[in-house]
């Protein structure tokens, strides 16, 4: 199913159908800043689970999530004082930001070295989705078998409608995907430079 939301102004009413669907365990595709997104709730296992499958992807590999700000994100994370403060010249923004993650944040989502990447697009239906929500929603790219960026929501849901609940259609995105940076022990390392500038941290 195709949902259009207004980009700049997104529908409460829609924003609330859709929070729906991932508070029943739900897989929804979304638009972020950079990419289109699918997600779950992610205190949901079995939706996790589910989106390891569709994107035939070894659980070795977590995926990151969408945080609704940097409040959001020290709940879930461990945000040093130089990460706030960076984070909040970059965020909302085009970047991924690897920290140590906090007690909180499911097993299943670490890596061995107990990190996560997490997320805050300048996007307004995304922000709205996980402030509706109450809680951070899985973040994955929507892409063909050849890992090719997806950017019609069109060309997604032919791809995905059997995998997923809905596909929110935020109109067509400038394909990029966010540049990943970490700041573990206040170390920045640009893992992957995309959309965001990364020229800061050289």
């Amino acid at each position: 199913m195709l949902l259009v939301i207004n980009s700049d102004n997104p529908q409460m009413r829609l924003i609330r159908k859709v929070v729906e669907i991932l508070r029943n365990g739900g897989i929804i595709v979304y638009p972020t800043d950079t990419v289109y997104g699918i997600g779950c709730d992610l205190f949901n296992k079995r939706g996790i689970e589910k989106i390891y499958e569709i994107k035939r992807r070894s659980t070795k590999q977590p995926f990151s999530f969408v945080c609704a700000d940097l409040k959001d994100i020290s709940s879930y994370a461990q945000v040093s004082d130089y990460a706030y403060r960076t984070m909040r010249r970059l965020l909302p923004g085009a970047y991924t930001f690897v920290l140590e993650a906090s007690r909180l944040v499911p097993k299943i989502l670490l890596t061995k070295r107990k990190t996560v990447g997490i997320r805050v697009p300048d996007n307004n239906i995304c922000l709205a989705l996980v402030k509706e929500l109450g809680h951070p929603i899985i973040s994955t790219s929507a892409t063909t078998e050849e890992d090719a960026i997806l950017s019609d929501p069109s060309e997604i849901e032919n791809k995905y409608k059997h995998a997923v609940d809905i596909v929110i259609d935020g109109g067509i995105l400038a394909s990029q995907k966010s540049s990943v940076v970490s700041l573990v022990d206040d170390i920045p390392d640009v893992i992957r430079a995309g959309k965001g500038d990364v020229s800061i941290f050289h």
